[in-house]
């Protein structure tokens, strides 16, 4: 089972956050899209749209249950693997600390590059970004055994926290 999950919305610093704080305990860091990708073979956005959410949500469960058995990583989440109540149970199961990264969108804003290639914000980036959070946020604080407001933090900071509260 990982040591630390980490989960909160795009642009809260998954990924980044994760990759330090894996050096700094010297544990491997898994990251859920990333293994969605190398499985699949082609990426995130080309799945959304020749497959659908459907499917890439059914990739990312069993990239999820497949990274949940990697001993003693830090394991980073996409934004939407958490929500289904299958992998909410998977979770909890796991023993693991789970850590939410908790962003405001002025902070995320800017991390995530709303002109980038990423499926749920089409149209109004901003708008369904906000409201993506505002309905996986219940979840992100359900889930938590660690919350941490991230917006004024350096990574360093983040992840002395996160071996803090651990």
């Amino acid at each position: 089972m990982p040591r630390v999950v980490l989960t909160g919305a795009p642009g809260s610093g998954k990924s980044s956050v994760g990759k330090a704080l894996a050096k700094s305990l010297h544990l491997h860091f898994v990251e859920t899209d990333l293994l969605v990708q190398a499985r699949t073979g082609t990426s995130i956005s080309d799945i959304f749209m020749d497959q659908g959410e459907e499917v890439f949500r059914q990739f990312e469960f069993e990239a999820l249950v497949l990274a949940l058995k990697e001993p003693l990583s830090v394991l980073s989440l996409g934004g939407g693997a958490a929500i289904p109540e299958r992998a909410q149970r998977e979770l909890k199961e796991s023993g693991a600390a789970i850590v939410f990264l908790d962003v405001s969108l002025s902070v995320a804003a800017p991390r995530v590059g709303f002109n980038r290639d990423r499926p749920l914000l089409l149209g109004n980036p901003r708008a369904q970004w906000q409201a993506l959070y505002e309905a996986r946020r219940p979840i992100y604080e359900k889930l938590a055994t660690v919350t941490i407001k991230v917006d004024t933090l350096r990574i360093s900071e983040i992840v002395k926290a996160i071996k803090e509260a651990i």
